[in-house]
């Protein structure tokens, strides 16, 4: 495990009588962990270069604090859209506010292997990749093959048409396609509907995908689906 890894919190040198302290598992895991103070200036951690595959903010001392100190170290740029887990004693667990704004939380003390695990459960949510037979964004999956959307591992009932609309903006991601094209390419040159059916079918799939759905309306343009950033 090579990842770089931003700790908020006790830092190992400030922690040195606990061995399953967050930033001292995750060295011992081979992270490259960029620990700091529970408000200290996330950003001013990294190191050129680095590229952080999550934000852990250690609560086991101040765990009312941690929704605040999240806040102050997404204001760097290179932490904005990171992942984010909690780790907080057993005794906080009935006051954990999933409000919070933290992707995954951790209750101390922590072992390795679930470290380990949760680090690379949120990688997993943010990751993306097309095959010719799966497309996954972001916590989507797209599976032509088994003909089903998973949204964070839930499938998603979608009409045979809703499912090859997403189907063909999803393999044609980063290109503006106009109504009449959706319609010659997904329904078929024999569709003789009219070209609204489009938005009806677009607003359809972004009530049951929410968020989770980058798809653009670029007035007089048509529609995208937006690539990572």
């Amino acid at each position: 495990m090579a990842s770089v890894v931003v700790v908020l919190g006790p830092a190992v040198e400030e922690d040195e009588g606990s061995a399953h302290s967050v930033a001292s598992v995750l060295a011992g895991l081979g992270a490259r962990v960029r620990a700091g103070a529970l408000f200290a200036d996330a950003g001013e951690l990294l190191e050129d270069g680095d590229e952080p595959q999550c934000i852990v903010v250690d609560g086991e001392l101040r765990p009312d604090l941690a929704g605040r100190a999240l806040r102050s170290a997404r204001k760097a740029a290179a932490l904005e859209h990171t992942p984010s887990l909690l780790a907080f004693p057993a005794r906080w667990l009935q006051n954990f506010d999933p409000a919070t704004g933290f992707d995954d939380f951790l209750v101390l003390p922590c072992t390795p292997a679930e470290l380990y695990a949760r680090l690379r459960k949120l990688e997993w949510s943010r990751s993306e990749f097309s095959t010719e037979e799966r497309t996954k964004i972001g916590r989507m999956v797209i599976d032509r093959a088994l003909h089903e959307v998973t949204l964070d591992g839930r499938r998603v009932e979608l009409t045979a048409r809703e499912f090859a609309l997403l189907s063909f903006l999803a393999q044609n991601r980063g290109r503006v396609f106009r109504r009449d094209q959706l319609l010659a390419r997904v329904w078929g040159p024999r569709y003789e509907g009219g070209a609204r059916t489009v938005d009806i079918h677009v607003r359809r799939l972004r009530a049951k995908l929410g968020d989770a759905l980058p798809l653009e309306t670029l007035r007089g343009a048509g529609y995208l689906l937006r690539v990572a950033a």
